[in-house]
């Protein structure tokens, strides 16, 4: 199927859907009628095979209680280890209903209140929010930003890790919102430094299989550097949510080599969170990762084109903008600090360009004056957001 019949087969409007990014715009923008670029979610219905799943089970009419079968195991097992050669047990696996929700989980099981947690910022909001809301200690390291490309400052990692003793380090990889996928070389330094001063890692892997340039930039599993050194002191937390759509069908994965580790988190939820599987979110997720594939295919060539389109229109046109690297995940992160004071960035991109974004500022303290957008989304919307930007740019300088 070429580009242009897919978007005509799966791109779909979702106003009046009860869509948090679209008719949630007034209460959170106060705006109704902003081009809606902010929440990671798409505007393309999942892959048919999906549906068809979902529609067969739901046709049986019972949702009683559920276990997980072994065929939803063998899905997603194939899915990693084709993709991304990670090899899994089935023994290592614990369900949660959201990536987010099992951070929270995470940070409770293996940390104490005013222990020492490491964030590599700018990073998505939750982060912080999984460290704070839990009384512990929030230790940031500032990625370095050169012309749009981020790198790990390796000498701060280790300063920050040794004077606030931290105890666990969440890592986002993919990174979101910079959009860099760690080098081998890259994660293996970052990993030795937990393993030396006996830091554990989380590490989110929730965009894994958004790879822009797989040739050149692939995505590396945490629990497949140096051949699985540091797998056990490493927990993996990835869905199906990003990769296919499905974010409120709620089902998450938790990936534990460790014995011991396991044991802790199972003893955690044992006293804080007796819940059941999403029998829906299974049926759906075991359905995407069995025939899902040339639809993400789709998903990524249209998301290549969107960014290749806001990179190119915006060099051409405003060229001050600087637009990061875009190595993994979907979401381009902006610099327009070359135009506009950082404490216009609001009035600009939302009150004249009539974008709703996610801003700098909830990345980071440090990181006023950018701007994530959302390009997994029909190239309709991208054009109108890179429009409204340059045409608004030209009216400031008239």
């Amino acid at each position: 199927m070429d580009q242009a019949a897919f978007i005509a087969q799966y791109a779909t409007n979702r106003l009046n859907t009860n869509s948090l990014k679209w008719d949630a715009l007034a209460e959170r923008y106060g705006d109704k009628d902003l081009i809606a670029m902010w929440v990671a979610d798409m505007e393309f219905k999942v892959p048919t095979a999906v549906t068809d799943a979902l529609t067969a089970r739901v046709a049986h009419g019972i949702y009683g209680y559920s276990y997980t079968p072994d065929s939803y195991y063998e899905a997603f097992f194939n899915w990693e280890q084709d993709r991304h050669g990670l090899t899994l047990q089935k023994d290592w696996l614990r369900f949660g209903t959201g990536v987010v929700n099992s951070l929270y989980a995470l940070v409770n099981t293996y940390t104490q209140p005013g222990d020492g947690v490491l964030i590599l910022t700018p990073v998505y909001y939750p982060f912080f929010n999984a460290i704070q809301d839990n009384h512990r200690q929030l230790v940031t390291s500032e990625l370095t930003n050169t012309a749009g490309h981020y790198t790990i400052d390796f000498d701060d990692v280790e300063r920050k890790i040794k004077a606030n003793e931290v105890r666990l380090f969440i890592q986002c990889s993919p990174h979101n919102p910079v959009g860099r996928i760690w080098t081998v070389a890259e994660e293996t330094r970052l990993l030795a430094l937990c393993e030396q001063y006996h830091v554990l890692v989380i590490s989110d892997e929730i965009h894994q299989d958004i790879e822009i340039d797989p040739d050149d930039h692939p995505f590396v599993s945490a629990l497949t550097v140096a051949d699985g050194r540091f797998a056990d002191r490493v927990i993996v937390v990835n869905s199906p949510s990003k990769t296919f759509n499905v974010a409120c069908l709620l089902n998450s994965h938790v990936i534990i080599p460790n014995d011991v580790l396991r044991q802790q988190y199972d003893a955690f939820n044992t006293r804080n969170n007796q819940t059941e599987v999403n029998v829906l979110g299974q049926t759906a997720g075991e359905a995407a990762y069995r025939s899902g594939a040339a639809w993400l295919d789709q998903i990524l060539a249209i998301v290549r084109a969107n960014y290749h389109y806001l990179r190119t229109e915006l060099a051409a046109h405003a060229p001050k903008i600087v637009v990061a690297e875009l190595q993994g995940t979907y979401l381009t992160w902006l610099d327009i600090r070359g135009y506009i004071a950082p404490e216009y960035t609001r009035e600009f991109i939302q009150a004249k360009c009539g974008l709703a974004v996610d801003f700098g500022e909830w990345f980071s303290a440090n990181d006023q004056g950018f701007v994530r957008l959302n390009l997994a989304t029909d190239p309709k919307y991208v054009q109108r957001a890179v429009q409204n930007i340059i045409t608004c740019l030209d009216q400031l300088t008239k």
